[in-house]
């Protein structure tokens, strides 16, 4: 019986007089390391003078008393175990399992020339504030609510609408995302929204020769869901101190605007001037010849020319109406003026010059003195922030930069506070004039009655569980550590640049901007320097300012 007593070394270890039968199968050999290592057979390699021993035989292997065998492998528990959820890289990732990992919103699926109401959709719930006051709405839907009935349907209408968008905002944020489990539940069906929209107004109801639904113009979507919302949602408690006109709703309070008017006869200089006041839900760029960029298709309609009755001349007479914009609201609407009526083809024509808009908007030229100097305060604390980020960077240039540019003082970063957006006694407002993009709803086509609708959002990133070389990149730019723009394309939403953002100006038949949406910047003072200026200025703290993406410049 070939049985020979062998050393066996491990590493440090090293195990004196092994049995090892040459006429048993080598397994049970490895059996017997096993017992002494805990190294699982299947993670042993046996090694004598560079000869490696197989499972099946001994091979080659020729022992004696006192050889020295080799043992390499490591224990189970030592080995890194392999992860739950296995690592997928965005290469071999589809586009469903690519929204999850990156944390992007549900897509909504188009139900059928839809795409109108999932871009409204979309950019509406870009706005913070208006989700928080969804969560405490507490009405129910009722599908036979339509607004033909005068006041009550109106008001089941109105009701209707809330509690269906309510709904979907839920179901979109329950979505589940993350779990690249969930490719299932990566789109959701506004089927809901969609019949009471229907029921509600039935112009969005219309269907085609075929059968189908009949595409819609998105900003009609937007001024009617937005006219629903504002009859049902409730104003932010306004403090004890404030004064003027209280907001009768959150959409009043949040997207409402007031125009100062002022209406001088052209032909007549007896008559005085007549000083008004109109509200607004949305500022309208007009589009002419001239018009290239966004302020001043805004501008143009800010002094225009009307004919209207004179009590002096007791005849219809022109008339210079001027318009200034006395209260600027935190979300600021501004729809592009894309389409005229062709008479010839009875059509909503397309107008597709190229019109640009800015990322970031001032529309201080647009407000009236005394709005100006109300918004002057704040607009010198940015530019004080400003200067000082400025000084900052000259002196990280100065003697302590590295050879590769680096600053040896590496400072931590100063914890900030942001500073509330709007006037202490206007909860809603917006009390520096400075805005920030942060949705654009798109239309591709040449009509209003075709084509097709996207919408483009902002989205501060919070997580990235991608874990490959092409995503590290991404998750440093956008996951958690800054902001992104998504294109949501009905139910796929991918990811996009600024680059493609400032494209949509229009010019030919890609996809032009139709309506944009404004959120207010928002002023991260350091919290030094915060404290500090509470000893002379109190800030309200009775509502504080809602969490956004926005920074300061």
């Amino acid at each position: 019986m070939p049985t020979f007593k062998v050393k066996v070394k491990w590493g440090k270890e090293t195990y004196p007089d092994v049995e090892a039968n040459t006429d048993e199968d080598p397994l049970l050999f490895k059996a017997q390391l096993f017992a002494l290592t805990g190294v699982q057979p299947e993670r042993q390699k046996v090694m004598l003078k560079g000869t490696t021993l197989r499972d099946t035989d001994w091979g080659n292997v020729k022992l004696k008393d006192g050889a020295t065998v080799l043992l390499m492998g490591s224990k189970e528990e030592d080995v890194p175990k392999e992860p739950v959820e296995k690592t997928l890289f965005v290469e071999d990732m589809s586009e469903t399992e690519i929204a999850n990992a990156l944390d992007l919103p549900a897509g909504l699926i188009n139900l059928g020339n839809t795409c109108y109401m999932n871009a409204t959709v979309q950019c509406l719930k870009t706005v913070p504030e208006l989700k928080e006051s969804l969560k405490k709405y507490m009405g129910g839907v009722s599908l036979l609510a339509g607004v033909g009935g005068g006041g009550s349907s109106n008001t089941a209408a109105a009701q209707s609408i809330t509690a269906a968008l309510r709904d979907l905002y839920d179901s979109m944020e329950r979505r589940g995302a993350g779990s690249l489990t969930n490719a299932q539940g990566s789109a959701i069906h506004p089927l809901i929204l969609l019949q009471v929209l229907h029921t509600a107004f039935p112009r969005f109801a219309e269907k085609s020769d075929h059968g189908g639904f009949v595409q819609q113009d998105a900003n009609e979507c937007w001024t009617e869901m937005v006219r629903m919302l504002q009859q049902k949602l409730p104003p932010l408690e306004v403090p004890e101190s404030s004064t003027g006109e209280k907001p009768k709703s959150l959409v009043e309070q949040f997207f409402g605007g007031t125009h100062a008017t002022e209406l001088k006869c052209v032909e007549s200089e007896d008559e005085p001037v007549t000083h008004g006041k109109e509200s607004f839900l949305q500022l309208s760029c007009f589009i002419s010849q001239d018009v290239r960029y966004m302020l001043s298709g805004l501008r143009s309609k800010m002094q225009e020319q009307i004919t209207k009755y004179s009590p002096t001349l007791e005849r219809d007479a022109v008339y210079t109406k001027t318009s200034k914009i006395s209260r600027l609201p935190a979300y600021l609407t501004v729809q592009f003026v894309r389409f005229y009526f062709k008479e010839k083809e009875a059509i909503n024509a397309k107008i597709l010059k190229d019109v640009k808009f800015p990322l970031l908007f001032d529309a201080f030229e647009l407000c009236s003195s005394e709005l100006q100097q109300k918004l002057t305060p704040m607009r010198a604390k940015f530019k004080e922030l400003e200067d000082k980020r400025v000084e900052d960077s000259q002196k990280a240039d100065g003697p302590h930069k590295g050879a590769k540019g680096r600053d040896k003082t590496d400072k931590p970063p100063v914890p900030t506070k942001k500073e509330p957006y709007w006037f202490t006694e206007d909860i809603g407002s917006n009390n520096s004039g400075y805005y920030q993009l942060q949705a654009v709803l798109t239309h591709q086509g040449r009509s209003s009655s075709s084509g097709h609708y996207v919408a483009w959002v902002r989205q501060e990133r919070k997580t990235c569980n991608v874990a490959s070389a092409s995503s590290v990149a991404a998750a440093k730019a956008a996951g958690g550590l800054g902001e992104t723009w998504l294109k949501c394309d009905d139910e796929a939403v991918v990811e996009v640049t600024e680059e493609d953002i400032l494209k949509l100006s229009g010019g030919g038949d890609w996809h032009c901007a139709y309506v944009l949406l404004y959120g207010p910047r928002v002023l991260e003072v350091p919290l030094e320097e915060q404290k500090e200026g509470n000893d002379s200025e109190k800030v309200d703290d009775t509502v504080q300012p809602m969490e956004t993406s926005a920074k300061s410049p």
